[in-house]
């Protein structure tokens, strides 16, 4: 465990003004921050990163990425992904950790040329550090988008029961693979929790049915199929009934109705021929 002159100059400074300097250190963040965190969970915070900043110095002099700031990095990791959650700015964020070089510039810059040489460097070792914390922020920040959007895809797809044995998907929008996806898992889902034998697929909100979007829903028919229930397409309005003809797509036999209603009717008659052949071989059993 070595460092060079300069790192243990700053860590006899910081060590020696520790409270004055994180007192300062905490002020400014909340300033900046404008009260939206309290100073105490504040106080907390910083003190923590001040104590394992002087750790890393100790352990591995100005190397930001060396394994003695491994403590710093977990709490600055940390600290971006509270004020990302938070709503806070990158800029807000980055400033937790720059605005200790504000703190400590005139404590080292009165100094003579050992102190100036000393906090020339530990701007580079904050420099490195606060670009360490947007990174994080980034990634944090991909992580709540990716998740808010997985969120908004399942809440696309909808899947209700209109009636014992009989569920609906409503569509509306574009549905692409993914959606298709989503809705295949919540079909299947819904099938076993209300123990139904048929499924109505709406499309009367999906704008347009070109080649790849019958393919997505003849995919969903044929898992439906494989876990024992029918399919009725609705809600096929007469342009987009057009646009399949057109494009010489085939729905074999899967029953198309071109309203909800109607296919209702027909998920309806069939759970009821399936009851009456139920009984009929029954009795002859």
């Amino acid at each position: 465990m070595t460092h060079d002159g300069g790192s243990q100059r700053l860590v006899d400074l910081l060590t020696a003004q520790s409270d004055e300097f994180t007192s300062q250190w905490v002020r400014s963040v909340g300033e900046s921050l404008r009260g939206r965190i309290s100073l105490t969970e504040l106080g907390q915070e910083l003190n923590e990163l001040y104590a394992a900043i002087l750790a890393g110095l100790g352990t591995s002099g100005l190397a930001s990425r060396g394994e003695g700031f491994a403590e710093v990095r977990s709490l600055l990791v940390e600290l971006s992904r509270n004020r990302a959650r938070q709503g806070f700015s990158p800029t807000e964020t980055a400033v937790s950790v720059f605005a200790l070089k504000d703190v400590l510039e005139p404590a080292l810059n009165e100094g003579n040329e050992q102190d100036v040489r000393a906090y020339l460097q530990f701007s580079r070792l904050l420099d490195d550090l606060g670009l360490f914390t947007v990174e994080s922020y980034a990634r944090t920040r991909e992580e709540i988008i990716s998740s808010q959007a997985d969120q908004l895809l399942e809440l696309s797809t909808p899947v209700v029961k209109l009636w014992d044995g009989v569920v609906a998907v409503p569509l509306v929008g574009t549905l692409d693979s993914a959606r298709t996806q989503v809705v295949m898992e919540r079909l299947l889902q819904a099938l076993i929790d209300y123990d139904s034998t048929q499924a109505i697929i709406d499309i009367t909100g999906v704008p347009a049915v070109d080649t790849q979007v019958a393919q997505h829903l003849l995919k969903t028919v044929v898992a439906a199929r494989m876990m024992g229930a029918e399919c009725v397409i609705s809600g096929i309005r007469p342009q987009i009934a057009q646009t399949i003809v057109a494009l010489g797509i085939e729905f074999g036999d899967i029953p198309t109705k071109g309203t909800l209603a109607d296919a209702l009717r027909h998920a309806l008659s069939a759970i009821e021929r399936d009851r009456r052949l139920a009984e009929e071989y029954g009795g002859l059993l």
